[in-house]
C-alpha cells in the first residue's frame, strides 16, 4: 500500500489498472487478516464497478488436515501457499503476480493474449524479463533463471538466491563460488499464467513440501519451482513469453526514489492519466 505514484498510487494500483485495460475481469487479493480491513478501505471504493474483487487470507495456520506450524514460525509458507489460498475462488485461466512489482502494460496484454489463444489444460506460460533489467544497484536479489528450447518452452528453472553486480558484471554467488551471467537470461518475476487444473498439483506439492520441510522456521513453497518440476517431468508445458515491458520493484529502500521517478515519467509521457482512478 506504499504510495509511490504522483497522486499517491501504489504499485498494485498500476497492476490492476493495466490488467483491466488488457481485459481481465476479476482480481483476487491474497492478504493477511491483520490488514484486510485497511486494504479493503483503500481499494474497494476505487475499484467498484471497474473489476470484480475477491479476498482470500494467507495465514500461517492455513494448512492441510494433519499439519500444524512449528513453534516459532512467523511467516506464511511462500508463493505456492499464497496461490493455494485462492483455489476456491478461481475457476478460469488466470495470471498471478507479485503485488509489489511493476510489470508494464504490455505484459498484461501478452498474458491476456496467451489465455485467449491457448486453451490446452496443462499448458502454462511465464513472462520472461531479461535478468539485467531486474537487478538492483543496491545489493543482491533472488531470481529464478529459466533455460528454454528452440520453441521458447521452459526446459529447466533454477532459483538463484544471490545475484548482483560486481564491477559492472553480473554474477550469482553460491557457497564460496561465483559464476558470471550474461544478463540476457530469462528471469521469472513471478508473473505466470495457469489453468485451474494447476491447483491439484499445487495441493499435492504443498503436502509433500510440508512432509519434508514443514518443521523448518523459514522454508518456503514456491509455485514456480513446482511448475518447473511439472515441466521437467513432461506433465505440463510452459511457454516463456519474452517481454520488453518495463519492470521495476523495491528490493531495497534505496530503490524507492528510482521507482517514484520512473512512475512520474510514465505519467508525464501520457502512459497513464494524471490520476489512475478519476
Amino acid at each position: 500500500m506504499d504510495e509511490l505514484g504522483p497522486s499517491g498510487e501504489s504499485i498494485i494500483d498500476y497492476s490492476i489498472y493495466d490488467a483491466i485495460h488488457a481485459g481481465f475481469g476479476k482480481v483476487v487479493f491474497v492478504v493477511r487478516e491483520s490488514f484486510l480491513a485497511e486494504f479493503k478501505k483503500r481499494f474497494e471504493p476505487k475499484l467498484k464497478g471497474k473489476i470484480k474483487t475477491e479476498y482470500v487470507l494467507q495465514e500461517i495456520y492455513n494448512l492441510p488436515l494433519g499439519f500444524t506450524p512449528p513453534e516459532g514460525r512467523e511467516k506464511p509458507w511462500g508463493t505456492g501457499h499464497a496461490m493455494l489460498m485462492a483455489r476456491n475462488v478461481i475457476s478460469t485461466p488466470f495470471a498471478i503476480i507479485n503485488a509489489d512489482d511493476f510489470y508494464g502494460r504490455e505484459s498484461y496484454e501478452q498474458a491476456a493474449a496467451f489465455i485467449q489463444n491457448n486453451p490446452k489444460d496443462n499448458y502454462y506460460a511465464m513472462l520472461g524479463y531479461a535478468l539485467k533489467n531486474t537487478l538492483s544497484k543496491h545489493g543482491t536479489v533472488s531470481r529464478a533463471i529459466c533455460e528454454v528450447d528452440s520453441n521458447q518452452r521452459l526446459t529447466h528453472l533454477v532459483e538463484r538466491t544471490k545475484i548482483g553486480y560486481e564491477n559492472d558484471k553480473i554474477f550469482f554467488y553460491e557457497n564460496d563460488e561465483k559464476t558470471e551471467l550474461t544478463g540476457n537470461e530469462a528471469a521469472s518475476m513471478n508473473f505466470w499464467i495457469f489453468k485451474p487444473s494447476f491447483f491439484k498439483y499445487l495441493e499435492k506439492g504443498f503436502i509433500e513440501f510440508l512432509e519434508e520441510k514443514g518443521k523448518e522456521l523459514k522454508s518456503e513453497f514456491y509455485f514456480n519451482q513446482l511448475a518447473g518440476e511439472l515441466t521437467k517431468k513432461k506433465i505440463a508445458e510452459t511457454e516463456i513469453i519474452n517481454t520488453t515491458a518495463q519492470w521495476f520493484g523495491i528490493t531495497y529502500q534505496e530503490d524507492k526514489p528510482l521507482v517514484q521517478a520512473s512512475l512520474k515519467e510514465l505519467h508525464k509521457n501520457g502512459k497513464y492519466p494524471e490520476n489512475l482512478w478519476e
